[in-house]
């Protein structure tokens, strides 16, 4: 039988591959699509923010995740439907009228990417060794961004070199062959034989326990802080010209090379977070952003100093990504871990 703390940190990579994958076709490959298709700007990113929403009420359906079904069977139930919506939304007629029924589909789909990710938490709470959870993390962050960069890259030039249908088709293919990675992972249940009424006073009592440690408290303060939240990631094409950098050479470093810098930082801030600390991670490298964007402040605007500062930039926020990750596994502890998981990430 196989030791429970025996899943290794890389399954994480390929678990959480198919939630970035579905969350970035909904917030970069639909609207490209939508506008193309005569969609105001305003309306495509009302369908995207109906979307992405989903994410802030997760923290609800955690407790069923943990109380009901195996983390095996949520991830496979998640997958399997954030798969069917990403089909469905790349066949459905982009008209107005459809707008309801889009704005439907997006909202189920990140609810489905949602089960994808809370049973993954528990597994990296339940499955994986203390002196390993930061390299779970990394991967974890590594695997989000690169999932993200497939279905929003990837996902934009299928669509503008064949169609939505083969887009949608080729990146549901992607996110169910992913699955097979969920059988490298131990599988997970906190309770089995308890009445309903047991297991909520067992979640009960263990969110509890967890507000009412210090590190779960300090957790939720650093989640409202800016330390590693990499703002500027969002901004670089509006100041590129700023540092007189072409067009190209922006999409290029601001795009894809900045999410390859990024997966790269989140592995070595969990091996970091293993090896030397997950406080002196994640503080380490919120000290890093902050001096890369005072160094891009005072040094000479250049094309050259962009593209540097960008990927340095880049590197840093992959770093404290998964620095923070490591610190939210820690937090949580066991138990309850998907409810827990979703409460404080």
């Amino acid at each position: 039988m196989r030791d429970r703390e025996s899943t290794h940190p890389f399954v994480f990579f390929f678990l959480v591959l198919p939630y970035g994958i579905s969350s970035g076709f909904v917030s970069i490959t639909l609207p490209f699509i939508l506008t193309r298709v005569g969609f105001s700007v305003a309306l495509a990113a009302s369908i995207v923010a109906i979307g992405v929403s989903a994410n802030l009420w997760r923290f609800l359906w955690g407790p069923v995740a943990d109380l009901t079904l195996t983390a095996r069977r949520w991830y496979l139930l998640g997958l399997g439907t954030s798969a069917a919506t990403l089909v469905i939304l790349a066949l459905l007629p982009l008209h107005q009228n459809a707008v309801p029924v889009l704005m439907t589909v997006v909202f189920i789909s990140q609810v489905a990417g949602t089960l994808i990710v809370l049973p993954v938490g528990g597994l990296m709470a339940h499955t994986v060794a203390e002196n390993a959870k930061g390299r779970a993390a990394g991967w974890y962050q590594a695997g989000n961004l690169g999932g993200n960069g497939i279905g929003g890259g990837v996902g934009v030039w299928l669509a503008s070199h064949f169609s939505k249908e083969i887009a949608g088709g080729a990146l549901a293919i992607a996110m169910l062959a992913s699955a097979a990675a969920i059988y490298f992972a131990c599988d997970v249940r906190i309770v089995s034989t308890e009445t309903l009424g047991e297991r909520m006073r067992i979640l009960w009592r263990d969110i509890l326990s967890m507000v009412r440690s210090a590190i779960p408290l300090f957790t939720i303060v650093l989640v409202c802080s800016p330390i590693g939240a990499g703002a500027m990631n969002n901004l670089w094409s509006a100041v590129a010209p700023d540092w007189k950098a072409p067009p190209d050479q922006v999409a290029l470093v601001s795009g894809v090379l900045n999410g390859v810098l990024s997966a790269i930082g989140c592995v070595i801030g969990g091996w970091v977070a293993d090896r030397v600390g997950r406080w002196w991670a994640y503080f380490g490298s919120g000290i890093l952003i902050a001096m890369v964007a005072i160094i891009m402040a005072v040094a000479p605007r250049t094309p050259n100093a962009f593209t540097v500062g960008v990927l340095a930039y880049a590197l840093t926020c992959g770093m404290a990504y998964a620095a923070f990750s490591a610190i939210v596994l820690l937090a949580i502890g066991r138990g309850a871990a998907s409810t827990k998981y979703a409460t404080l990430s």
